[in-house]
């Protein structure tokens, strides 16, 4: 016999089981578009973010091109750094899409996971920002995802205290 608490949760899903359900959906999005990206040249990784920032001025918007966009930037940190970003980075990105908090361990990918909002809040050309905790890890992050930023076409800079 079913328990009947757990019955009652399949049928009541709580707040943070529907918004893990909504975020899934997304990620199978970004997942579905994973071959076609695979498919690209290293030059036309820059062509699609140029593509994309077009796309944006008439009129589409961040979320409608969240899933090409995220598909673009993990594959190019698979190309660049070996590096493929796992289904649950990918839900921690669009969460700081969102401008909501996405907490993560240390280990878990967070200097990877900002990649992902970054290029696609990059496409309005208004700068993006990435705050990081102290100078030696924004130096060290900086250049490291820096590659990533470079083949897809956009520039990176780095502010320090020394500065």
């Amino acid at each position: 016999m079913l328990n009947p608490l757990k019955l009652i949760n399949k049928l009541i899903k709580s707040p943070n089981q529907r918004e893990l359900e909504r975020l899934k959906q997304i990620v199978v999005k970004i997942n579905n578009r994973e071959n076609e990206v695979k498919k690209l040249s290293a030059d036309q990784f820059p062509v699609k973010t140029l593509e994309f920032k077009e796309r944006l001025k008439k009129g589409e918007s961040l979320d409608n091109l969240l899933p090409e966009a995220f598909a673009l930037v993990r594959e190019a940190a698979v190309r660049i750094l070996k590096e493929r970003a796992f289904d649950a980075q990918l839900m921690g990105s669009i969460v700081l899409h969102e401008n909501k908090i996405a907490e993560m361990k240390t280990g878990e990918g967070k200097t990877l996971v900002a990649t992902f909002p970054a290029h696609l809040n990059a496409l309005e050309e208004k700068g993006v920002h990435i705050v990081t905790v102290n100078d030696y890890l924004a130096q060290r992050d900086s250049e490291w995802m820096s590659k990533i930023y470079h083949f897809l076409g956009l520039q990176v800079g780095c502010i320090t205290n020394s500065l």
